[in-house]
């Protein structure tokens, strides 16, 4: 950058340092704040690392689990064709697919009962639900297995 007519170059290089200098001095006041801030701060947080006198450990934070029906639409993919794989975005999409459904029913099962004025859904809404959401065919298995399922759950 050239310098302007009436500054001349010294003066104005003494201005730009004097600047960087008052910036360098302001950054430094609050990391030196910043430090001793930390400084008091650590003992605290090392005392909490440290283990309890009884031999406890502390708890790490656990990981929400993410629930996926992932295992169980494998398996099921197993008992129908044995020799067949499924790629990890079309195990996504079932998994989306099942949550879809489920919703669904959850969701109409639930209508159901409060036009039944009833506060629990039973297995009888469930079942109604399936056959209104589920077309034809699809609903007759549905409700067969669901019903195999319940009848097994209950004398086993």
């Amino acid at each position: 950058m050239a310098p302007k007519k009436d500054e001349k170059p010294a003066t104005r290089a003494a201005t730009q340092e004097a600047g960087v200098e008052a910036t360098a001095k302001a950054e430094a006041k609050p990391k030196a704040e910043k430090a001793a801030k930390k400084a008091k701060k650590e003992p605290a947080k090392k005392a909490a690392k440290e283990p309890k006198g009884d031999g406890e450990k502390k708890d790490k934070k656990k990981k929400s689990a993410v629930e996926t029906y992932k295992l169980y639409i494998y398996k099921v993919l197993k008992q129908v064709h044995p020799d067949t794989g499924i790629s990890s975005k079309a195990m996504s999409i079932m998994n989306s697919f099942i949550n879809d459904i489920f919703e669904k029913v959850a969701t109409e099962a639930s209508k159901l009962s409060r036009y039944n004025k009833k506060p629990t859904v039973t297995s009888r809404e469930i079942q109604t639900a399936v056959r209104l959401v589920l077309p034809g065919e699809l609903a007759k298995h549905a409700v067969s297995e669901g019903t195999k399922a319940v009848t097994k759950f209950t004398s086993g």
